[in-house]
């Protein structure tokens, strides 16, 4: 078997779950109130933890 028939395929939804990401630490760096921060930081362990980060 070829090294690229073992390579994992990168897929769409792996794509879409690295600009959700992306996103939330832009929101991050802007948030105004620490509620906001929290809620981020929240969402962003979650999507992390999902994507086995």
């Amino acid at each position: 078997m070829a090294a690229d028939e073992k390579a994992k395929k990168y897929t769409c939804n792996e794509y879409r779950q690295e600009m959700i990401l992306a996103a939330l630490q832009r929101q991050l760096q802007q948030a105004a109130t620490e509620n906001e921060r929290r809620r981020l930081l929240e969402e962003i362990r979650r999507l992390e933890e999902e994507m086995g980060m």
